[in-house]
């Protein structure tokens, strides 16, 4: 067994997750799954069909985005998840897809108003949209790019990565992450659900009043804070 074996299964359960949650058409999207103590994350390889993939065909990357082990090509996005393992090193799951509520928002350019009590369940800020790249980082090393393109909007907005698990790049589509590649796919979807909800909230009130900052503190503090209740 492969000193990897745990890593290539974590990003392949979380992989399959995708399609079942209607996150991903085709090979729109990808997920990894880190080991900190390797130095090193597992990638779902590029362009093959999810119903193709085994655990053993997730290829093994190190943080600087080389590859380690593996005879499949990564993911196209490997080296944005390499530079966000990385800088941010409290996270252990990254999800990349382009699901269609969340993607409209970022081709939108536009951040995911916090309306309700389900997306402050999550986090008690807007869901950030990170603004398109300059031509010059377009130019460059693109997806090594985008990797700070997400963190320079988190510094931009002084969000926390570890409170605010996902962001939309613009014109683009949703990242998120997690502790562990399954939580990762959770807060996907979670940022999925939330955009799809926005969207319907300003169609039927087009200046629809943001959630008030004592409910958006309760909802997420009962499921996060120091006396959370929620749950068993």
């Amino acid at each position: 067994m492969s000193k990897y074996t745990h890593i290539q299964q974590a990003a392949y359960e979380a992989n399959m997750q995708l399609p079942k949650l209607n996150l991903v058409i085709f090979t729109f999207g990808n997920v990894s799954a880190a080991d900190r103590d390797l130095g090193v994350f597992a990638i779902k390889p590029s362009g093959v069909p999810y119903e193709d993939l085994t655990p053993a065909k997730m290829v093994i990357v190190d943080f600087e985005g080389k590859i380690v082990d593996g005879n499949l090509r990564p993911s196209s996005d490997t080296l944005t998840h390499a530079v966000l393992y990385k800088h941010w090193d409290k996270i252990n799951g990254i999800v990349h897809t382009h699901s269609t509520y969340a993607t409209a928002w970022a081709q939108a350019q536009r951040d995911i108003p916090i309306f309700g009590t389900t997306h402050a369940d999550y986090t008690t800020n807007d869901i950030p949209c990170a603004p398109p790249m300059d031509d010059e980082m377009i130019k460059g090393d693109y997806e090594y790019q985008t990797g700070f393109q997400i963190m320079n909007c988190f510094k931009d907005k002084g969000l926390s990565y570890e409170e605010t698990e996902m962001v939309l790049v613009g014109n683009h589509a949703p990242f998120s992450w997690g502790k562990t590649a399954a939580k990762a796919v959770y807060n996907s979807a979670v940022c999925e659900a939330v955009a799809k909800m926005a969207f319907l909230t300003e169609q039927i009130r087009h200046d629809s009043p943001r959630l008030k900052d004592s409910l958006i503190q309760k909802h997420f503090e009962r499921k996060h804070g120091p006396n959370s209740y929620y749950g068993q």
